[in-house]
């Protein structure tokens, strides 16, 4: 039943800030759209407007409506967004090197990007029902599973940047969730070990020359499989002294030889499935003048379009590097530098700003709901839009590599916007029936 006192008690800041950012967003996709002769070339722009006026009534819609309603219904939404994904893999349009797209002429949705959101209710649901369970390992087993099989279909696509979303929302959720802190530090390590063994590599061949051969061998596949058969050979025998012995430096063994485990692994796997662009958006994260007119050319120009910002910027519709055309995708990926080029620093504070509040509401949304169920929601959601927010930041700055991870809220896009959207919608119906539950 909808109550009147639920569609007057709204997080004003939350949605205001959501807003704000759809608004700039459409303001700096229309100056993409417009070149050095001032001429508009795109309308890019009228798209985004349609997309973000109907992403904020399905956002008020939705915080109208009893979240918990959605409860019963998660599981069918996750299986129906899996086949989806499913669907695409074989059947989607490639855009971008990706097959993550279906749709017909112009029309098209990116099922990913909706992903998230069924991922994050699934496993907010399968958290809720078992948080009275004492086997927590296998409550972390089951949440990985939830949120691997989307990702490992998206990473089939291959839409790496889009697969990565999925990691944060594992760790967040079940941390919020009070699972044993070392499961989540165990899932986080392997992640940082395996960038660090898939990087290294490549560091030694592109940007050192050679100068270390002994870097050499983690690509050696001869090594990786001795290497390997040494580590599970040491698995096995703490794991067997720990069920023999039940001494403590047994279980710590086997922690960490699990982590080089899986890390050596998943590196030399990532070596031979990451296509030669991806392989190059990492070589040039590492120095961008390996490549300064190919693959190094979009951190270098979006460098200098952040630069010559300053601090006021050139004004709005005055970008150069915009209306040069030297910023490759920049209605999407690198809005935030057409941004920064023309509001300047105290354009990008104000983004951060906003962004900052909507963390921070989320975050409070988290902690004062009486529902586990909803809390985990907001967790979820909190740790896509943070993801986000720093990776395609980051990147547009040179200090994250480029993974094709749109500035949600802002950046062009129509799934993104209205999945986002969704996720604010979720939050304001929490938010309003927070002491309820």
């Amino acid at each position: 039943m909808i109550r009147l006192r639920n569609i007057l008690d709204i997080d004003l800041p939350l949605f205001l800030s959501s807003l704000l950012l759809a608004c700039f967003g459409i303001l700096f996709i229309y100056s993409s759209g417009i070149t050095s002769t001032r001429t508009l070339v795109s309308s890019e722009y009228i798209r985004q407007i349609v997309w973000a006026v109907s992403g904020i009534v399905i956002a008020l819609f939705i915080s109208i409506l009893d979240y918990r309603r959605i409860y019963d219904f998660s599981g069918y939404l996750y299986l129906a967004m899996l086949l989806l994904l499913a669907y695409t893999l074989f059947f989607g349009r490639m855009v971008h090197g990706a097959k993550a797209w279906i749709g017909i002429g112009s029309f098209g949705i990116q099922p990913s990007e909706f992903a998230k959101i069924a991922t994050i209710l699934v496993l907010a649901r399968y958290l809720d029902s078992t948080r009275h369970e004492q086997n927590e390992f296998k409550r972390f087993v089951i949440s990985s599973v939830l949120v691997f099989v989307p990702m490992g279909i998206i990473l089939l696509q291959p839409d790496f940047g889009t697969a990565l979303v999925f990691i944060p929302i594992l760790l967040t959720m079940t941390f919020i969730a009070g699972l044993s802190l070392r499961y989540v530090l165990f899932t986080a390590a392997c992640i940082i070990f395996t960038g660090l063994l898939t990087v290294l590599p490549l560091w030694h061949i592109h940007i050192l020359r050679g100068a270390f051969p002994s870097l050499m061998i983690l690509s050696n596949a001869r090594f990786i499989v001795l290497a390997g058969f040494f580590l599970i050979t040491v698995f096995a025998i703490a794991l067997y002294g720990f069920m023999r012995f039940k001494k403590r430096y047994f279980y710590w063994i086997i922690y960490v030889s699990g982590i080089l485990t899986v890390s050596l692994g998943a590196s030399f796997a990532s070596g031979k499935v990451l296509q030669d662009y991806q392989i190059m958006r990492l070589i040039v994260f590492l120095d961008p003048n390996v490549d300064p007119r190919g693959s190094g050319w979009h951190i270098i120009q979006s460098i200098t379009a952040i630069g010559s910002g300053g601090v006021l910027g050139k004004g709005y519709l005055q970008g150069t590097q915009s209306h040069y055309r030297f910023l490759p995708q920049q209605s999407t990926d690198f809005i935030f530098s057409i941004f920064s080029e023309e509001w300047g620093l105290i354009g990008g504070l104000l983004v951060f700003a906003l962004f900052l509040t909507m963390l921070l509401r989320l975050v409070r949304i988290m902690r004062t709901t009486s529902d586990p169920f909803g809390s985990y929601i907001a967790a979820g959601f909190a740790a896509v839009v943070s993801f986000h927010f720093i990776v395609n930041v980051g990147m547009t700055m040179g200090i994250m590599p480029i993974t094709g991870i749109p500035l949600l809220f802002m950046s062009y896009g129509g799934s993104a916007l209205i999945s986002a959207m969704t996720g604010i919608g979720l939050s304001l119906s929490i938010y309003s029936r927070r002491f309820q539950h």
